[in-house]
């Protein structure tokens, strides 16, 4: 292996934790954003100009240059190993997956950015989850590697898809009751 590798891999990691932090957390600001912009007068310019400012920061500050590195150091990764086994084929397609999430969030930053507002905050809570069925493909395959059941993986992915869908329409009906009484 050679002398590089560890810290490579080190900061591949970093990146990849930070990147998933700012698109997590930018979901939620997109909800919050769009939940600003149903409120009456003052209180939605307010927090409509708040928003803007935490979303701008987040997205330019953390997001894009922890993806923009994460590119940088997963093929210096990849060109330190020497070879491509299959599992990294495989992720690969899960990490191409992941970049095209992370462009359409690009999408909603630039409309919300406008004050247009497509998506309601549950879709927006849905959309978020598909970060999180990415994280566990991806974080699966670089770790089980060959030893992964790929029967066993697609049956924990649609599980997993299955609980979060659950979880949410769970929360909105207790959301509702809370609003109603």
């Amino acid at each position: 292996m050679k002398l590089m590798y560890p810290y490579i891999k080190a900061l591949h990691i970093i990146f990849i934790v930070t990147w998933f932090s700012g698109m997590f957390y930018i979901v939620r600001l997109f909800i919050y954003n769009t939940e600003a912009a149903e409120k009456p007068g003052a209180e939605k310019s307010i927090l409509l100009a708040q928003f803007r400012i935490m979303i701008r920061r987040l997205w330019f500050g953390i997001t894009w240059p922890s993806a923009i590195l994460t590119l940088i150091f997963g093929p210096w990764l990849w060109w330190e190993m020497g070879a491509t086994p299959p599992w990294l084929q495989v992720k690969l397609i899960f990490v191409i997956l992941l970049y095209l999430y992370h462009f359409s969030l690009h999408r909603i930053y630039r409309e919300q950015m406008r004050d247009v507002f497509r998506y309601s905050s549950q879709k927006l809570r849905i959309w978020n989850e598909l970060a999180t069925l990415l994280l566990f493909a991806i974080v699966f395959l670089a770790t089980v590697k060959q030893a992964m059941s790929w029967l066993g993986a697609v049956i924990g992915i649609i599980t997993l898809a299955i609980v979060l869908i659950l979880a949410i329409r769970l929360y909105r009906k207790l959301r509702g009751k809370k609003v109603d009484g």
